[in-house]
């Protein structure tokens, strides 16, 4: 959860970076030691128990070298990578090995102690990484970035001048729901101008599971969802890499489940894309100039998303009165003006024009109930239906 109500000291940040910090060793020391080989990485990166059977990390060092350049392209400058849930750090390194001219500073969140003392040795090789133990979920985390000046010379770019062209959020997503609703978060995050989006156009980068991908893009009607429509009606996003080169998934992160997991579950047909094991994709996104969703109108997205795709299956006509007594009436305010919605539209298949145009009338209409407060507060786990 984003969560708002405290956030650490510097003096308390800077304990925890005493406790993880090593001595300045030798690039080429490093260099060997760093990782251990990926055939051990069960073995120092189990992820048997609860706190790592939904983390999912780039292992494969030539194809986070390939991700690393698509996350931040040649034609990047003086960039400030914020750079969270990184794992042992084989992105992390790939970004490192990028030239000074495209990152000037990396900011890397992990608050996992195993992955820690993998990341902390970078900090003696090179001077524009800082690795704090901290949660990427968590907003006191950025609350400390600020506190330790880490942001300070990160400009304001007003939104209407272009894609922020030095700060650059980069995140592997977990594979279970809590990964889906921090996905959630960060596109809820863009109307508003909240988080890091009150700096600018800040651009994304992300690694996930194709089934969390599928839900973004929305293009199987089966899986389409609030989490899609308020993700186009706020960014632009493509793959990052193309699909093919990130396949099969144990070729390129970690964990990989054993033969006799994937053989069981291939025979009891319960496959789910959303576990680790199966496809992974790099995305890049952007947000839009301009949006769908105003400013101050997300929370009323919200509940009017929420209550129809309960009923995604059923025409919007009969859908319309879950969200009031009497919404029905909306379809009449709509036809009595320029724009029509077409009642037997079912609601998974309304655009993001249609969308629009309900949101915008039912904001409007005098008989909307006054307390919409479903999700509209900046915790992520609060988002749980996504």
């Amino acid at each position: 959860m984003l969560k708002t109500h405290w956030h650490a000291p510097r003096r308390t940040v800077a304990l925890w970076c005493r406790l993880y910090s090593t001595p300045t060793l030798p690039a080429a020391a490093l260099v060997d030691t760093a990782l251990p080989p990926r055939s051990l990485w069960r073995q120092y990166f189990p992820s048997v128990s609860k706190l790592f059977q939904h983390r999912v990390s780039l292992a494969d060092a030539n194809t986070a070298t390939m991700v690393a350049e698509a996350f931040i392209p040649e034609t990047s400058r003086d960039k400030t990578v914020i750079e969270i849930f990184p794992g042992p750090g084989q992105l992390t390194r790939a970004l490192l090995n990028l030239p000074r001219s495209r990152i000037k500073k990396l900011i890397v969140l992990e608050h996992a102690d195993v992955f820690l003392k993998y990341l902390k040795p970078l900090e003696a090789i090179d001077d524009r990484i800082t690795v704090l133990p901290l949660s990427g979920e968590n907003w006191a985390s950025y609350v400390t970035l600020q506190d330790m000046k880490l942001l300070d010379d990160v400009p304001i770019i007003p939104w209407d001048q272009g894609v922020h062209p030095q700060l650059h959020f980069i995140s592997h997503l977990s594979t279970n729901v809590s990964g889906e609703q921090f996905c959630s978060q960060l596109f809820r995050n863009i109307p508003d101008q909240q988080w890091l989006f009150k700096y600018g156009r800040v651009p994304m980068s992300l690694l996930m599971s194709e089934y969390i991908w599928k839900r973004i893009r929305g293009d199987d009607l089966k899986l389409r969802c609030k989490l899609s429509m308020i993700a186009a009606a706020v960014s632009s996003f493509d793959h990052a890499v193309p699909y093919p080169a990130l396949q099969p998934y144990a070729s390129h992160f970690h964990p990989v489940p054993s033969l006799a997991k994937l053989a069981e579950r291939e025979q009891e047909k319960q496959m789910q894309t959303s576990k680790p094991g199966n496809p992974f994709v790099a995305i890049n996104v952007t947000p839009l100039e301009q949006q769908w969703i105003r400013p101050g109108q997300l929370h009323k997205w919200d509940y009017c998303l929420r209550h129809l795709y309960v009923n995604r299956a059923k025409p919007i006509k009969a859908a319309l009165p879950f969200l009031a007594p009497g919404a029905q009436t909306l379809l009449k305010t709509i036809a009595n003006g320029e724009q029509q919605l077409n009642p037997k539209t079912p609601v998974r298949e309304l655009t993001l024009k249609d969308w629009s145009l309900l949101v915008n009338t039912f904001s409007e209409w005098p008989f909307a109930p006054e307390d919409l407060s479903i999700t509209d507060t900046i915790g992520i786990e609060d988002e749980r239906h996504g």
